[in-house]
């Protein structure tokens, strides 16, 4: 069956391994990808399926109604996977309202937009929202996150992306829209934008700079490989009990300290160091406020239900990841540039 798929933030780190899976696996759907293209918005990205015919491409913000009504309309979106999202921490704890105004009002407009359009017909289309494993808050005694536990937010960040959440099923419960929600642990992998963990490890390996860790390192995540977590979407998408909410994780628990030490070690072996070169980069530095001691994501629900896993073990996952971002140091310097940004009005004009 035909669907008109509109993936909002669709230039970002997940949401551009989500719309070139859906591309290409499904030539018979039409994707539309709509993106504000901010810092983190970059449609390099997306090279691969830019000139495919299943493929369009729509610069707008989610704050924005009359954009959103406009382009329901003009494509006839038949189904929305969300995604767009500011998404960095220590972002929100700068500047709170921006993830307020784009992370819960965004929401909320898009979910009006939908309701509109497809207002006498809910139950034929589905609003999937993605979402993350931060809005649970902080495991301190052990144990993990399942998708029944109290949500207990902890930053600007996970106050805004739970929010949205409690809209998504408020919107399904008073005005019966079909929607499901997933809650992810930390992605890593290709095209992360480089503010983010790892790719700030990789990049101020190669180039001999300080890698600060906050507190002492002791800060444990569980990781998840980004084209592992696209298929989780995928899976969701079309597999996914509406109403109901899937925790997607990696089974994959690292502390901070002990992820940048493998990285050191692995980028030592990859650019011919000497073995403790890059451990000698490390730099604590003032812990981050507010900071969550652990996340652990129970995924059995997902892996019994839906039938899915992780196809990557994390060595094998970080192994593939410095590599490409050794093999892709042109991106990475536009990236870290802005120039990147270029590439917008390049191809799109303003």
């Amino acid at each position: 069956m035909s669907k008109i798929i509109l993936i909002t933030g669709g230039a970002g780190f997940i949401g551009s391994h989500v719309v070139q899976l859906f591309v290409t696996k499904y030539p018979e759907y039409t994707i539309v990808n709509l993106d504000a293209l901010t810092y983190a918005g970059n449609l390099e990205n997306l090279k691969s399926v830019e000139n495919a015919p299943n493929y369009l491409f729509e610069k707008a913000d989610i704050q924005d109604e009359a954009a959103l009504d406009r382009i329901f309309k003009k494509h006839k979106i038949t189904d929305v996977i969300h995604l767009a999202a500011e998404s960095h921490v220590d972002r929100s704890i700068s500047d709170p309202l921006a993830f307020v105004k784009t992370n819960v009002f965004g929401t909320v407009n898009l979910l009006n937009a939908a309701k509109k359009y497809w207002i006498g017909e809910l139950e034929k289309h589905l609003f999937y929202h993605v979402s993350t494993d931060e809005v649970y808050g902080s495991l301190h005694d052990g144990g993990f996150f399942l998708e029944t536990t109290p949500y207990d937010p902890q930053s600007p960040y996970s106050a805004s992306k739970a929010a949205s959440d409690h809209f998504v099923r408020a919107y399904a419960n008073t005005y019966k829209m079909k929607t499901v929600v997933s809650n992810c642990s930390n992605n890593y992998g290709p095209n992360h934008f480089p503010e983010k963990l790892i790719p700030l490890v990789i990049n101020n390996i190669k180039n001999l700079k300080p890698l600060p860790v906050y507190g002492k390192g002791e800060n444990v995540r569980d990781w998840l490989y980004v084209k592992d977590h696209a298929r989780a979407i995928d899976t969701v998408f079309h597999k996914g009990v509406p109403g109901e909410t899937y925790n997607i994780g990696g089974f994959n628990e690292w502390k901070n300290i002990d992820i940048v030490r493998l990285l050191c070690q692995k980028m030592d072996e990859k650019l011919g160091r000497e073995p403790g070169t890059s451990e000698k980069l490390i730099t604590f530095v003032q812990d981050r406020a507010g900071h969550d001691l652990r996340y652990a994501i129970d995924a059995t629900k997902i892996q019994k239900e839906l039938g899915w896993e992780p196809s990557l073990q994390f060595e094998e996952g970080i192994e593939i990841t410095i590599d490409w971002y050794l093999q892709n140091e042109e991106w990475l310097s536009r990236v870290t540039s802005g120039a990147y940004q270029d590439y917008y009005k390049e191809h799109y004009g303003n």
